[in-house]
């Protein structure tokens, strides 16, 4: 099965109320209306790394350097009726950027805190490895979309003990 290699990279800081997240408004293309993450498509000859720190500074304007990266792990997305869509996810986190974030043709980046994130804005498969890779949990995870490329069929742990 080929999986297309994408990357997310959510933006983390500590405020007084806890700690908040980057996430934006996609404004085109996949996702169109949805709350998402920063990142897109690994291009040829780049590192799941290098994409990242291309996308984050497409979308938001901000620089993150890849030593600042800190590996969150791999979700892989299934769409059965949309076999073209599968992804392989690479997620990374960031405490450390330069520059403030703006608004890109698109992404209206926001921030958000952590323990209250927009999962009805969001993609529905979110609920299921956001909020543990935020809390600094390493991901390892299968989701299978619906026909309706929108709803979670199943969830898979391949890592965990059978």
């Amino acid at each position: 099965m080929k999986l297309t290699p994408v990357t997310l990279c959510f933006l983390l800081r500590d405020v007084e109320s806890g700690t908040d997240v980057l996430l934006g408004l996609k404004r085109t293309g996949f996702g169109t209306g949805k709350i998402v993450g920063l990142g897109g498509h690994v291009e040829s000859g780049e590192s799941d790394a290098e994409a990242v720190v291309r996308e984050v500074w497409e979308e938001a304007g901000v620089v993150v350097r890849q030593e600042n990266l800190s590996s969150a792990g791999v979700v892989e997305f299934i769409f059965p009726s949309r076999p073209e869509w599968n992804m392989s996810c690479r997620l990374f986190t960031a405490r450390y950027w330069e520059g403030e974030p703006a608004e890109s043709p698109e992404i209206t980046p926001e921030w958000f805190d952590v323990e209250a994130l927009p999962l009805h804005r969001m993609w529905q498969d979110a609920e299921h490895w956001l909020p543990p890779a935020l809390a600094g949990e390493r991901i390892d995870v299968v989701v299978v979309l619906n026909e309706d490329n929108e709803s979670v069929a199943s969830v898979r742990y391949p890592s965990a003990p059978q």
